[in-house]
């Protein structure tokens, strides 16, 4: 299997440095990814996230809310949609079979109009809560505009599965290999989850998509989050308990397990040039870095983890 890290258009967020704790200053606008994962599978392309979509690129005020294009000012460039990104690998829409989403917000979900042949994998209760549009952030970060796959969507039920590293985890999704994991993750969004990839030869990734923002956050020792961040992670909590508890967990994960498993966050632009070998304004093409991983057989026996 072949892993590619894809960034599919960056958000200029309001506060600079106090976001991305890298830009100049606070009054300049920030940077900050949308991280997602191509996988090469003998079941086809696996797409992990979309990012931002060609509509949204095209339409932005008819596809996404205009309080969030206010704060987050994204960087429309078409070069940096997922699906201009995989043409440039060589590949067509038509080769993506799956797509599993951490959660069904905005800037995660607006490339799914871009994939007509692909199944759409997701938590139940991010379907069921996403569409209830109860609030008037939810009607902001939940855009039924980019749904036009609802009839493709394949949503699981939580708790089903053998665990994972100490974590509940949903096996088997319909129609893709054993190695690839739902994780839920519950906190940013009611049915948000982590997707986990398993290879022989470095172990596990996880996207924890929006588990966490920033990549100091997951320092067992001293935690650490830019101000922005930390205030925009509160603001766009559903269950904050439950959003403390998985990062705690994720921390004791990667002390415990980090040679085994790399931890992602969707947004955080130091992750993703480290994973991707490449500036996080640069689409990914032919030559770029890619993870080449060889698929370990399942264990056919219940165990904690492997």
């Amino acid at each position: 299997m072949i892993a590619h890290h894809l960034n599919c258009v960056s958000a200029c967020p309001l506060g600079g440095r106090l976001m991305d704790g890298r830009s100049r200053s606070a009054f300049e606008r920030g940077c900050l990814c949308c991280h997602c994962l191509l996988l090469e599978t003998d079941h086809g392309l696996v797409l992990v996230d979309t990012g931002y979509g060609l509509r949204d690129v095209n339409d932005p005020r008819g596809r996404l809310s205009g309080f969030f294009l206010r704060l987050m000012d994204p960087d429309f460039r078409e070069e940096m949609t997922a699906v201009r990104q995989i043409e440039r690998l060589g590949f067509s829409a038509s080769d993506v079979r799956h797509i599993v989403l951490t959660h069904l917000d905005f800037d995660h979900a607006g490339g799914l109009d871009d994939f007509p042949a692909a199944r759409v994998h997701m938590m139940r209760v991010e379907r069921d809560e996403a569409q209830r549009q109860r609030t008037w952030l939810d009607r902001q970060r939940f855009r039924p505009q980019q749904w036009s796959s609802r009839e493709r969507w394949q949503v699981y039920a939580a708790g089903r599965g053998e665990p994972w590293y100490g974590f509940d985890c949903v096996r088997q999704l319909q129609g893709l290999p054993p190695e690839i994991l739902l994780v839920p993750l519950v906190g940013h969004t009611l049915g948000h989850a982590g997707v986990a990839v398993r290879a022989s030869s470095c172990g596990w990734m996880l996207m924890a998509g929006d588990a966490y923002f920033h990549h100091r956050e997951m320092d067992a020792r001293d935690p650490w989050c830019t101000p922005g961040l930390r205030f925009y992670q509160t603001m766009m909590e559903k269950d904050r308990a439950a959003r403390l508890h998985n990062q705690r967990r994720l921390r004791s994960l990667r002390e415990r397990f980090g040679a085994e498993i790399t931890l992602l966050s969707a947004h955080d632009p130091v992750e993703f040039e480290r994973a991707a070998g490449r500036d996080v304004n640069m689409p990914a093409d032919r030559g770029s870095k890619a993870d080449k991983f060889t698929w370990a057989a399942w264990p056919h026996r219940r165990e904690e983890h492997s």
